[in-house]
């Protein structure tokens, strides 16, 4: 069935996170964030965070995706003076904000997910006012967005906090910092409200790794499931407060849905299938249904969580803030067998699959599969915040790529989507792509690893001239956004 015309009110965009996008790492006031001390790495090295023991020696202690429980507590984030940190300067849209925002519109997009830079708006996490240049930052790219009839989706927390709750707090493993997040969205729903109606609370909160969305010093797992309790109850306080607060908000948070599949038949796999995918389910359910589920005390045996401390209003809060919409990033699929490591975001190989240089499996059936999977267990719209492809782009003299591959699987997966809409009656509210200018990769941090319908020139280590260049892709996104889906039927 060809049918890929979308409903009249979709929303298309694209979706950046600030610490690889914005720059601007010591203008406006802002304060240091706990990604800022992760350098540069790729698939053959990996980022890390470079801490000082308290012995003086210098350590890398994990890479964005390795635990580190024996760091100790007292172990302090460094910068060292040869190592590169790219969200320093990212591909700075804190300058060219207009000219990136100009070229979004140029494809068609109504609709632009960004994150706000915690630490812009309160240095330290801690000060009693915001800081007025990092809002005023924010009013700009709010109204630039406007003169081009495009609507803001704003990412509350994306995998960060200010350093100062990090080193201070343990990060979300103390409540008190839900005190300080609930002040901090406040803040924007005052400053952004009367102009932002769709909001996402924290990116991929079932990424609950080490300095990653719940910035504990040690990534175990008792630390981990008691921050992400912490990062639930923030999240629905926010929602009870943006609702009050503003009339129509939506709220969603987002989640990493690399699709799962058993390796086999074997009984024993599929089982071991449903607790892998019991691992994710756990945040949806809590943040889109408001409880804790039965299967909850199953999840914390794997990770030795011996008991999840809770305040005596916590679950209350959690039934009445629960999400409006669930928002999902998509990538890949993977596949998993009995007797794989726990959340194992790799998995197994998928013999029916192609994959990306780095090794993403790429699985357009998956994204249908997935929309599905999300609407039949929790009856609340979706909405797609990322989804591409990172790939090596070769430009010619005039900075022009000619990424067919890219087309390819934007076409694949847009086309999956649209019969999830159209044949399965999902209802979804929009679709914004994952960096659709070049960015900074999270997962290697290396420009190397390119998602964007524009070209940014600028290398591994920062060097370039930082110009844009639209890429092939750009002109057909422009096409299937102008036709509303129909060019997919080409």
């Amino acid at each position: 069935m060809l049918n890929k015309k979308l409903p009249k009110d979709f929303m298309w965009g694209g979706a950046t996170a600030d610490f690889q996008y914005e720059g601007g790492f010591n203008e406006g006031g802002r304060g240091l964030l706990s990604h800022d001390y992760e350098t540069n790495g790729s698939i053959e090295h990996p980022r890390h965070h470079t801490m000082k023991m308290p012995d003086g020696s210098l350590i890398n202690p994990r890479s964005s995706f390795i635990d580190a429980e024996d760091v100790p507590d007292e172990a302090m984030p460094i910068f060292i003076d040869d190592q590169y940190y790219p969200s320093h300067q990212a591909v700075d849209f804190f300058h060219r904000y207009k000219e990136d925002i100009k070229l979004m519109a140029g494809m068609g997009f109504n609709v632009f997910r960004f994150s706000i830079c915690w630490s812009r708006i309160f240095p330290t996490g801690e000060e009693e006012k915001p800081n007025e240049e990092g809002l005023k930052f924010y009013d700009d790219v709010i109204d630039e967005l406007a003169k081009y009839k495009m609507q803001p989706l704003i990412t509350i927390c994306h995998d960060e906090l200010p350093m100062e709750l990090v080193l201070k707090y343990n990060g979300w493993a103390s409540r008190k910092v839900i005190d300080y997040y609930v002040k901090y969205a406040e803040t924007l729903f005052e400053r952004y409200g009367d102009r932002c109606k769709y909001w996402l609370t924290f990116n991929e909160i079932n990424a609950i790794r080490g300095f990653g969305p719940t910035g504990v010093r040690k990534s175990n797992g008792q630390d981990r499931y008691q921050a992400a309790h912490n990062m639930f109850v923030a999240s629905a306080k926010a929602v009870q407060l943006g609702h009050k607060m503003m009339k129509d908000s939506q709220f969603g948070a987002m989640y990493a849905m690399s699709e799962i599949y058993p390796a086999t038949c074997k009984p024993e796999d599929m089982f071991f299938h449903l607790q892998e995918h019991r691992e994710n389910w756990y945040f949806i359910d809590i943040m889109g249904r408001g409880y804790y589920p039965n299967y909850a005390p199953e999840v914390w045996s794997h990770h030795n969580v011996k008991n999840i401390e809770m305040a005596p209003n916590d679950k209350k809060d959690l039934m009445d803030g629960q999400l409006d919409f669930i928002s999902f990033s998509y990538y890949r699929s993977n596949t998993v067998k009995d007797g794989d490591k726990w959340f194992n975001v790799g998995g197994s190989t998928n013999p029916y699959l192609k994959e990306t240089p780095w090794g993403w499996p790429v699985d357009p059936l998956g994204l249908r599969y997935c929309m599905n999977e999300i609407y039949d267990r929790i009856q609340k719209p979706i909405f797609i915040v990322e989804n591409g492809m990172g790939a090596i782009d070769q430009p010619d003299d005039n900075l022009y790529v000619c990424d067919d591959y890219r087309i390819d699987y934007l076409k694949e997966h847009l086309s999956a989507m649209a019969d999830a809409i159209n044949i399965d009656h999902v209802p979804c509210l929009g679709y914004t792509m994952w960096g659709p200018i070049d960015l900074v990769s999270l997962s290697t941090g290396e420009m190397k690893k390119r998602y964007g319908l524009v070209y940014v020139d600028m290398d591994d280590l920062g060097n370039g001239t930082l110009k844009r260049v639209p890429k092939k892709s750009y002109n057909w996104m422009k096409r299937v956004i102008e036709t509303n889906g129909l060019a997919l039927e080409e």
